[in-house]
């Protein structure tokens, strides 16, 4: 089956759909305390849900807005119908629609669609990473004093997150530290090496399956943030990089996650 060629024609179709509400400004609403929710995003879900459905019958489908199923076969899809909601309800050009195919447990295909730059990234198991039908790979950078990394943070509670530590000693380490809100587009920077790692805590399935084939087919690493096996639906952290920072980075992080952080924080006044 073109699992691929279908996830490219769906996330081309979503992605036209929410540049249509784009130029619309659509207003958005909260779902719990902190998280947006728009009517792009159910849309969107909708068409990609009802076009997987029509295709791939028994494939299981996860998605962010709760339009999913079950499914009785091995293949699961993850689907983030729009990735950067925030983002896209502030009119910030930073969005994508995403999706990635799983098979007993394996992660086989994945797509990111930017539909504002109209950039489509795409990955399958052993066939290497594309950007528009170019092929991509991380950076080459070696020393993580030469990097320019990404992170995220959580809508909500985030004075409970403690991802500013790790922003700070890594911003310190670093050439800098971006926060573009999309947590999807973050990882296929790293595959196109425009960003040479990714960090973040607390993701979803849907946020980062995709991403993280693309990373490893462009020659790139993904773990957990102490450099344990990454697993998209169990592990609490993510790291994504170049393969050739990626102790440097776990060194790092291990300071911090143990109290001795590289660099004190400034004091106030």
């Amino acid at each position: 089956m073109h699992y691929l060629e279908t996830a490219v024609e769906i996330a081309r179709e979503a992605g036209a759909l929410l540049a249509h509400f784009f130029e619309r400004r659509v207003p958005f609403e909260l779902k719990g305390e902190f998280d947006l929710v728009t009517e792009a995003d159910r849309a969107s879900e909708k068409l990609v849900v009802e076009k997987l459905r029509s295709y791939f019958p028994s494939h299981g489908i996860v998605a962010e807005e709760g339009g999913g199923c079950q499914g009785t076969s091995e293949y699961r899809w993850y689907v983030d119908p729009l990735d950067g909601t925030t983002n896209f309800a502030h009119s910030f050009p930073m969005f994508n629609v995403t999706l990635g195919l799983e098979r007993a447990g394996e992660m086989i295909a994945g797509v990111i669609y930017d539909p504002v730059r109209q950039e489509m990234f795409t990955a399958e198991r052993g066939a290497g990473a594309y950007l528009n039908h170019r092929r991509i790979r991380v950076s080459s950078t070696q020393k993580l004093s030469d990097s320019l990394a990404c992170t995220g943070f959580p809508s909500r509670k985030r004075h409970h997150n403690i991802n500013i530590h790790f922003y700070y000693q890594l911003a310190m380490a670093s050439h800098g530290v971006r926060r573009t809100g999309s947590a999807a587009l973050d990882l296929a920077y790293v595959a196109s090496g425009r960003l040479d790692f990714f960090w973040e805590f607390g993701l979803k399935p849907w946020d980062q399956a995709a991403g993280a084939l693309l990373v490893t087919e462009a020659g790139g690493m993904t773990t957990d943030m102490r450099g344990q096996a990454l697993s998209i639906t169990a592990s609490d952290h993510l790291l994504a990089d170049n393969g050739a920072l990626h102790e440097e980075v776990l060194r790092t992080f291990r300071e911090i996650f143990e109290g001795r952080p590289p660099v004190p924080l400034p004091e106030l006044g």
